[in-house]
This record gives structure tokens, sequence and C-alpha cells, in this order.
């Protein structure tokens, strides 16, 4: 079950850090992508088919944005953020968030649900290191 999924990060080792994690899972990593226009770009060019987004990018908070955006064109996002206040009540659109800092395990669990959930395979339980939207969960 291998997916196409970008990444919008700014820090640029969180990033590699974060490709490494889904390229060890059978991924196919698309970014990454550092601010809301090189996002929007990216998504338009690759078609992901996960984005994982951090709320805060190069040019300012701009990750909710994002994830508005490509949940509008049928994208399903996470958030990976230390800046979880910042999220909305409605998620804008993201079916989830994994706070930072999060382990490798956490990681690993999270997109194990994310990919069987999106399969439509009946996940396990929802791992402690993601949160679901309460439209989603």
């Amino acid at each position: 079950m291998s997916l196409a999924v970008m990444v919008v990060e700014d820090e640029a080792l969180l990033a590699l850090e974060l490709e490494d994690v889904l390229q060890e899972n059978g991924h196919r990593v698309l970014g990454p992508a550092m601010s809301r226009n090189q996002a929007v770009r990216l998504a338009e060019e690759t078609r992901p088919d996960l984005a994982l987004v951090d709320v805060h990018l190069l040019d300012g908070p701009t990750g909710v944005e994002v994830a508005r955006h490509l949940s509008s064109k049928g994208v399903p996002v996470v958030f990976m953020t230390a800046n979880v206040r910042r999220i909305p009540e409605d998620f804008a659109g993201a079916i989830g968030v994994i706070e930072k800092p999060y382990t490798t395990n956490g990681l690993q669990n999270a997109l194990t649900y994310v990919v069987k959930r999106l399969h439509g395979e009946p996940p396990p339980t929802v791992p402690a290191s993601l949160t679901m939207s309460p439209t989603i969960a």
C-alpha cells in the first residue's frame, strides 16, 4: 500500500528525516515544499495521495491555507506541527494532526493508520501519536 506523499515542511532536517521514514515504509516522497506557493505548485504538478503539512512555513503560518487548498482538491492532509493551537476547529479540511516532536515509531504508527484508512481497510484504533479531526473520527 504505497502512497505518493507530499511533504510540506520548511525545516530541512525535519523534512529529510520525514522523507527517510516515508521511504523506509515504501512510500514515494514528493517535495519538500517549504512555502505556500511551492506546496500549491507541487500539488498541481504531482497529484499526491497524501500531504503531510506543517502549519508554520517559510512564508509564515500558511500551512492552514495549504491544507484548505489541498483538501478542496481531494488530497487528504495530515498536519505535522508543534503549533496545534493554530489549527482551526474544522482542521482546515485535514483528517488529523501529528504533534511535534514525534517519535519515529509514533510517526510510523500514525502513517499505518492513515494509509489503511485511505485504502478503505478497517484500521485498528487510532494511535496515540495521531489526533483525528472531529469530523472524521
